[in-house]
């Protein structure tokens, strides 16, 4: 499957698969947490993932930010090692690799921006251009961590294309397609939010209006394609956003 065909799959019902929770206690139900898993694919050499909104990717400081999306995977896969990180408030594909070796191709083609990915937003008002860039240097706002700031002087360079996929006049919302060409922390929420359109639900970037038209962040990683780290033949997964 191209990358492409994987985005449409991606906008298509049921692409990815939910399976129960395991018997270890990491796996258990959490009253504040999603107690499923969505595994796409199982191999040797990697695991890809669906992590559910509001459940972290790597565990947080405290005994009270234990539950994560690595040791949800690691409670039956023990070898598996996070290669890259989604917000806390994002849902989506992640891929994470098992064993060194295969943690060390991963992170090779992430850094060689080998890896393609894709995301799903809904945000606030009509995006007039049918396709566009944004390319705006970013930096942490180290005042008020962890929100980041453009900052065209100091910041580091940051490019997101984009592609409209549908617009609500009468909600005055648009359904966009994100395809972020480098990785920085909450590029597509700032990019967003400096192009006029913040993301419903987002509680670090919109105004309270916008924060309250949703119950979550609407993002959701949808298409995911990178070299497989046995093979290295390309591989691509997809997720329909659950919004």
């Amino acid at each position: 499957m191209t990358a492409s065909a994987a985005r449409a799959a991606a906008r298509s019902e049921g692409a990815a698969r939910s399976i129960a929770p395991l018997s270890s206690t990491a796996f258990e139900a959490d009253a504040n947490a999603c107690s499923l898993v969505a595994i796409l694919h199982l191999d040797d050499h990697c695991i890809v993932a669906v992590k559910p909104a509001g459940l972290l990717t790597v565990p947080g400081r405290g005994a009270e930010n234990s539950d994560c999306l690595a040791a949800r995977i690691q409670a039956r896969h023990a070898d598996a090692l996070i290669v890259h990180r989604l917000d806390m408030a994002t849902s989506g594909l992640v891929v994470l690799a098992r064993g060194a070796a295969a943690h060390r191709h991963l992170g090779m083609a992430f850094a060689a921006r080998a890896v393609e990915k894709a995301y799903v937003a809904i945000v606030d008002g009509l995006v007039e251009a049918d396709t566009g860039e944004i390319d705006l240097a970013l930096i942490a706002d180290w005042p008020n961590r962890p929100r980041q700031i453009v900052d065209p002087d100091q910041g580091k360079p940051s490019l997101t294309r984009y592609r409209v996929l549908a617009r609500d006049a009468c909600a005055g919302r648009t359904r966009i397609e994100l395809m972020p060409v480098t990785g920085r922390s909450h590029q597509l929420r700032v990019h967003l939010q400096a192009l006029g359109h913040p993301i419903l639900g987002d509680a670090l970037y919109a105004p309270p209006s916008v924060q309250a038209a949703a119950d979550r962040l609407l993002l959701h990683a949808t298409a995911l394609g990178f070299p497989h780290p046995d093979t290295g033949a390309r591989v691509d997964f997809a997720s329909a956003a659950p919004f």
